[in-house]
């Protein structure tokens, strides 16, 4: 493991190409250009204020609590951690199938490539920090939140967030390989995980429902909810969640990290014979 962060490192530079390269890709022929990283994530967010917060707004009013008032931020929030996390699992996936060729020429760390995508839509989600940020700023003139301490919680995040993708991706773009069916089968796991994570609703709306108790203990299994409270917790410091879902949080991503990179080390022959 060491030995393998430590080629990372040395290849450092090769990272950094391969994301510009694929960040170029991404957007080439495009009149927009960067800007579509930011357009779909603002779009999503504003047919969901749409409904939830126009529509259906004294039910979300009901139950969002400090959040009620600044609404699109809380929306927002979330929806850019999430575009990062789906971007990245689904681009990671056919990290390897999809540069072949690259792979079995180039002489470098095969963990680079589906690091490489992480990497890549966490620069995305760099880009809309500023729109995020602004938005905060708006809503802490007018009163509605205030900046403290807790936006500790946004780097603590990241930090989490960037732990659990990259073994994902280790563990995914290496299956994929072999077993085919993984990449399709994740298209489905991401639709259910935007719903089963907070983003577009707060977690006390499925702690106070009338759903058996054994659900909502596997609901909070899911290391991305307490990631997104982690990101909610920027802003609205009631979000940060308790040390038991901080817990499974941090150690199910870093599970996740060490036996995404053990298995991608494991599977690497077989992977570069199919390749």
């Amino acid at each position: 493991m060491t030995s393998g962060v430590a080629a990372i490192w040395s290849h450092r530079g090769s990272l950094r190409l391969l994301v510009k390269r694929d960040l170029a890709v991404k957007y080439q022929q495009s009149v927009l250009g960067y800007f579509w990283s930011l357009i779909e994530p603002l779009g999503m967010g504003a047919i969901y204020f749409f409904v939830f917060g126009l529509l259906y707004k004294s039910a979300t009013d009901r139950h969002l609590g400090d959040a009620s008032e600044s609404y699109p931020l809380f929306l927002i929030t979330g929806i850019f951690a999430w575009m990062w996390t789906n971007s990245a699992i689904s681009e990671a996936t056919n990290a390897l199938t999809g540069q072949a060729r690259l792979i079995t020429t180039m002489k470098m760390p095969r963990e680079v490539f589906p690091i490489g995508r992480v990497t890549g839509r966490f620069a995305e989600w760099v880009a809309g920090l500023p729109i995020l940020a602004g938005l905060a700023i708006v809503y802490a003139v007018a009163g509605r939140i205030e900046f403290g301490i807790n936006l500790l919680a946004l780097p603590l995040a990241i930090l989490v967030q960037a732990m659990l993708l990259i073994g994902a991706a280790l563990l995914l773009s290496s299956l994929n390989v072999l077993l085919r069916d993984v990449e399709r089968t994740m298209r489905l796991v991401t639709r259910v995980l935007f719903y089963a994570t907070p983003i577009i609703y707060p977690l006390s709306l499925v702690r106070n429902s009338g759903m058996p108790e054994w659900v909502k203990i596997a609901y909070e299994f899911n290391p991305l909810v307490g990631i997104f409270q982690l990101h909610h917790a920027a802003w609205y410091p009631d979000e940060f969640p308790d040390a038991r879902l901080l817990i499974i949080s941090v150690s199910i991503s870093l599970v996740t990290f060490l036996g995404g990179w053990w298995v991608f080390r494991r599977l690497e022959p077989a992977v570069l014979k199919e390749l």
